[in-house]
């Protein structure tokens, strides 16, 4: 019975181990991703998404990652000074080789042309896919609102 309950305590702490791994891997695409925006540099982002990606940003569909990078975001970091979020959170959840995450956070832009500063609180949900070991965003939608 003692060895029953050490085999079954190990197998539930190598699950356990297993999922939180995963989970790991799951905000650390997602934390690359951010620190590039913060960075004004999303160079190499693209390997972060699958191909068919979906991007829905404040109630306007965008697009694959690659069309809201041409048109969206790439131009929009050029105006920037400063991307910078605090506080950010995320929560995932992992199940098998799909991922789901909820994102809340505050952020504040400051703008090239005038130094003007543009606050905003944050949320993304997203989900993941693991493809060739790999967890990748397919589908993003962010929204914010003033402060």
């Amino acid at each position: 019975m003692k060895k029953l309950l050490i085999s079954l305590t190990l197998l539930l702490s190598v699950g356990l181990l297993h999922a939180q791994t995963e989970e790991q891997k799951v905000k650390d695409v997602l934390s690359t991703y951010k620190s590039a925006l913060e960075k004004l540099d999303v160079k190499g982002t693209d390997a972060l998404f699958v191909a068919n990606s979906q991007i829905i940003e404040s109630g306007k569909v965008e697009g694959t990652y690659q069309e809201y990078l041409a048109h969206h975001i790439g131009p929009e970091l050029g105006d920037f000074t400063s991307f910078k979020y605090d506080p950010y959170n995320v929560v995932v959840t992992v199940t098998g080789d799909y991922a789901f995450a909820v994102e809340t956070y505050n952020y504040t832009i400051i703008l090239k042309k005038d130094n003007s500063e543009i606050k905003r609180r944050g949320v993304a949900s997203s989900f993941l896919k693991k493809e060739n070991g790999q967890w990748k965003i397919v589908h993003m939608h962010n929204s914010s609102r003033k402060l």
